[in-house]
């Protein structure tokens, strides 16, 4: 018995290094010298398009750099990656990638040189684009201008480093290959969309403990960078029911007049969904508006504010913010902008997002066809100020009070900190 396991234990050992290898490594994939792919205005086109849809510009560009250079600074529960230069620069981008390393890298989530991917890059969504929609991206990636320009070196503990270990994540989550639509109908381009290049469950799925997403809660609302994702799946069982109509308007331009105004990571996707065909982004409301809808979650509170806050958080309203969101302001009567009592931030299940934004306002807009703009109150209000005020226009929604408004708050300044 006892020789019996002093063989067996080694040839396990061996065989699970054996099968490590064999997930872990992969080979390095020869430069060319020039793009492989036929590159005509057609599939550039399509190829900005596709691009658009996947919402690449968004991660590899960091705030003042250049277009597609990388360089933007993920912060995640385990350390902070940097996005790699996606320019055809042959030094520090992919100018050496031929097609085929590039297919690799959508669908298997590995680099050119054969080192694995971290996840942060969703590969695992990417796997489903179409080998078309594939040769159109590369073909418009490089036809960019070449940035010569490499990322900072990721922020992990040691352990992450160590790239190979990623293989086990890839056996957990990764199910490679395209998934076209079944048939031409507009839900079945929405759910194509939808699931691959526009990886909205990334966002709008909770993450397990090793950043996976979870499984059977599709959809089920998620947290980005300090912000609340919403549940997709209650849309239209909300305190205001979400319509087509109103997630076309939101998707095409930042704003439905019922809900509010995208911001945090949303408002960059709704500026690229802005510049794509607004068939698509119908299609992405169609299959959205198809999800089968749960009854809205709420946290029941018992919370009751003071009411000296509330009249403080009123004097900070009618201060700070009824030139814009009173309701005889210009805002609100020439520009149909819809009154902060509707805004889907303040009917939250968390005050999140509504002190988000006003902590990190509305950015400019940066695309045509997004018109909404707010500043930034962060450096303005203190946490006393903002907490009030976001429990104030929150009592005039009709919704029970929330209860961690000032903790809220004072946690918020730190994660949403550049």
């Amino acid at each position: 018995m006892r020789r019996s396991l002093l063989i067996a234990v080694p040839a396990v050992c061996l065989f699970g290094l054996l099968a490590f290898v064999i997930f872990a490594w992969r080979p390095s994939m020869a430069p060319v010298a020039s793009p492989d792919v036929a590159i005509d205005a057609s599939r550039v086109e399509k190829g900005r398009i596709v691009v658009a849809l996947g919402d690449c510009a968004v991660c590899h560009t960091r705030p003042g750099g250049k277009d597609f250079a990388g360089g933007l600074p993920l912060k995640t529960p385990f350390g902070t990656i940097f996005t790699t230069n996606i320019t055809p620069d042959r030094e520090t981008g992919i100018g050496g990638w031929s097609l085929a390393a590039f297919r690799r890298a959508m669908r298997e989530g590995v680099s050119r040189d054969g080192h694995l991917l971290y996840p942060a890059f969703p590969y695992i969504h990417y796997t489903q684009v179409t080998d078309a929609d594939i040769e159109a991206a590369y073909a418009f990636l490089m036809t960019r201008t070449p940035v010569h320009e490499r990322a900072p070196e990721n922020e992990l503990p040691l352990p992450l480093r160590f790239r190979p270990s990623l293989a086990f994540w890839n056996l957990l989550y990764l199910r490679s290959g395209a998934r076209p639509p079944k048939d031409d109908s507009e839900v079945e381009r929405g759910r194509y969309l939808v699931d691959s290049l526009g990886h909205c469950s990334s966002c709008h799925t909770p993450l397990g403990i090793i950043g996976g997403e979870k499984s059977g809660h599709y959809f089920g609302g998620g947290r980005i960078d300090g912000w609340d994702a919403p549940a997709l799946t209650e849309l239209g069982n909300a305190s205001i029911p979400w319509t087509h109509d109103q997630i076309v308007a939101y998707l095409g331009n930042g704003v439905a007049i019922e809900h509010g105004a995208a911001g945090g990571p949303m408002r960059p996707v709704v500026e690229n969904l802005g510049t794509v065909p607004p068939s698509d982004v119908r299609a992405i409301a169609t299959y959205v508006m198809s999800l089968p809808q749960s009854k809205a979650t709420e946290r029941v509170t018992t919370a009751t504010i003071d009411p000296a806050r509330i009249r403080h958080g009123q004097a900070i309203f009618q201060a700070s913010c009824e030139t814009c969101h009173g309701a005889s302001a210009s805002m609100t009567t020439a520009l149909h902008r819809p009154s902060l009592a509707l805004s889907s931030a303040f009917h939250g299940d968390t005050p999140r997002n509504a002190i988000a934004t006003v902590i990190e306002g509305l950015s400019w807009p940066e695309k045509p066809g997004v018109t909404t703009y707010m500043p930034p109150f962060g450096e303005v209000l203190t946490d006393k100020d903002m907490a009030d005020v976001v429990d104030y226009v929150r009592s005039t929604t009709g919704r029970p009070a929330w209860a961690d408004t000032p903790a809220t708050v004072t946690s918020l300044r730190k994660e949403l900190k550049p």
